[in-house]
């Protein structure tokens, strides 16, 4: 699909270009920051909830869901939805993953012994729900927790979810969630227009500071899908929050990212996979190292600390992953520390990374295997250029500000 791209005048461009460039990373103003918190943040469904689920009576709902959504109580949307007076609970759709989020393989659908429904797979014969799908349906409901990142699925099964409402007149209802990383800080290179598909739905920066509801609004105006869109947003929710500031249990949003560390660090290690080296998929700390059989962890975690990244620290920790890449191999692994969170830049973190294998292993090592996720020509075009990763950086930054001034529209917290 062909992004729908906005434009900025060449003064504001080059005025905030020039920002970007000095201060690294678009964040919200000052004045948005919040020292405290005014309570536990309700999610989009705790909301509905109080709401008695008033917008959906009437409806025959489809639910986009997995094992993140619940409520305040632990209570399943599924189960919720399927007590709910005046809604009626029609069909079940489940992303990468599967309902229960264990899946690490295409997913068939089947049937939910709770409530006899079938739970039409979005990750394996299609990943868009078809007629027979959709038949009986007049609201579509996508509850999932996000992980803020570009690559991550769960985003464009919304967007195709969105798509094919659109289509059939069927209203699209999104329970908003908690971005994990929050809602400040914009980072990356843009997509490339040409390179959207199931990991790259729009042109987007890899880290685009927006909740899964404010990305829907997004979707829907600046890509023009036009669906009856509804968001029931969050209350207590602010921009500045990591996830332990919700007060929300912790739920791992897939089998892979199951600590907030790694959620923190997963936009610039996941990069690296592609070009042969383990981000630490099966072991117990996957997204917190990397590392290969043909990778010195001492040498690699040393020029990386000659970098003196914010708020990270390298550590040497060779591993043995249990299953994918390298699987029963010993690997030469270096351990990421992080010392302050609010520094950490991952993507320019990933560069790093690659800009030191390619040149301690030019045999082993291909940037240009990072194309798929990093989704960018450029960035990749100087990286095997031995462009410095700071210069890579600040050439992302005129396209950030123009994007920071599209994202902004799209807002519901401060």
């Amino acid at each position: 699909m062909t992004a729908h791209k906005s434009a900025l005048s060449t003064f504001a461009c080059f005025t905030i270009a020039v920002a970007l460039f000095s201060l690294g990373p678009v964040a919200a103003p000052a004045a948005s920051r919040r020292s405290g918190r005014p309570g536990r943040v309700q999610t989009g469904l705790d909301v509905l909830e109080a709401q008695k689920f008033a917008p959906l009576r009437g409806k025959h709902v489809g639910v986009i869901t997995n094992h993140t959504g619940v409520d305040a109580q632990g209570r399943s949307t599924i189960d919720l939805l399927a007590h709910a007076s005046g809604v009626h609970l029609v069909a079940l759709f489940s992303p990468e993953h599967g309902l229960a989020g264990r899946n690490d393989e295409r997913v068939t659908s089947s049937k939910d012994l709770s409530t006899g429904l079938p739970v039409y797979s979005l990750y394996g014969e299609t990943l868009r729900p078809t007629d027979d799908m959709l038949k009986g349906v007049d609201a579509l409901v996508f509850d999932i927790e996000d992980a803020g990142v570009r690559f991550y699925t769960y985003t464009v099964t919304m967007a195709y979810c969105m798509e094919e409402a659109a289509k059939r007149h069927i209203s699209f209802f999104v329970l908003d969630r908690p971005n994990l990383i929050g809602g400040e800080i914009v980072e990356g290179p843009m997509l490339d227009p040409d390179k959207t598909n199931f990991v790259a739905y729009f042109s987007l920066p890899v880290r685009y500071g927006l909740t899964i509801g404010e990305l829907a609004q997004l979707f829907n105006a600046e890509n023009r899908i036009g669906a009856d869109l509804h968001i029931i947003a969050m209350k207590n929710w602010h921009r500045n929050y990591f996830f332990e500031s919700t007060g929300i249990k912790w739920i791992p949003p897939s089998p892979n990212l199951r600590t907030i560390k790694g959620s923190i660090l997963y936009a610039g290690i996941e990069i690296l996979q592609n070009a042969g080296v383990s981000v630490g998929r099966g072991t117990e700390t996957p997204f917190e190292e990397f590392g290969a059989p043909w990778l010195n962890g001492d040498e690699v975690a040393a020029a990386l600390n000659e970098r003196h990244l914010p708020g990270l620290h390298f550590v040497a920790q060779p591993f043995i992953p249990v299953s994918g890449l390298y699987s029963g191999q010993r690997c030469g692994g270096v351990a990421i520390r992080i010392t302050d969170r609010s520094s950490v830049r991952a993507m320019r973190m990933g560069l790093e990374i690659a800009a030191v294998l390619r040149k301690l292993y030019p045999q082993q090592f291909d940037p240009a295997k990072l194309l798929p996720l990093v989704g960018n020509a450029d960035t990749i075009q100087q990286l095997q250029a031995g462009v410095a990763p700071e210069k890579i950086v600040a050439s992302w930054s005129g396209a950030l500000a123009a994007f920071d001034q599209i994202r902004r529209k799209y807002f519901l917290y401060k």
